[in-house]
């Protein structure tokens, strides 16, 4: 699928990265404010190491930006990337509402104005 221009690899790449409950959670703490990986790091049950990893994923499919000032990597969420995955679900809204759309149509040309529907053979 191709979404004005996010091709799939790209909209993979977001919806992966969206898919963990801890990513997202990262997504949302650094919309709020830029924080340091250690910082993020308290916030979570689980390894330095593995919130970094969560944060690479992130980092990857473009929703966060990490930039290093002196010892730190400090990590904020790119608000852009955000836009590019709620412009992929609408663009998939529209092509779905436009099939079940279809289908209704289809729907009504197979039934008569009685409610019945036509019998094979018969013209419509």
């Amino acid at each position: 699928m191709v979404v004005d221009g996010v091709v799939d690899d790209s909209v993979d790449r977001l919806f992966h990265a969206l898919a963990d409950a801890t990513r997202r959670d990262i997504v949302r703490r650094c919309v709020r404010d830029e924080l340091s990986v250690s910082r993020l790091a308290e916030a979570y049950p689980m390894s330095f190491a593995a919130v970094q990893k969560h944060v690479a994923v992130l980092e990857r499919a473009g929703l966060v930006i990490k930039q290093r000032r002196g010892r730190e990597q400090l990590v904020r969420t790119d608000p852009d990337a955000v836009g590019r995955a709620r412009h992929a679900l609408d663009e998939l809204e529209t092509a779905w509402r436009g099939r079940v759309e279809r289908m209704s149509q289809l729907l009504a040309e197979e039934t008569d104005p009685d409610g019945n529907h036509p019998t094979e053979g018969q013209d419509r």
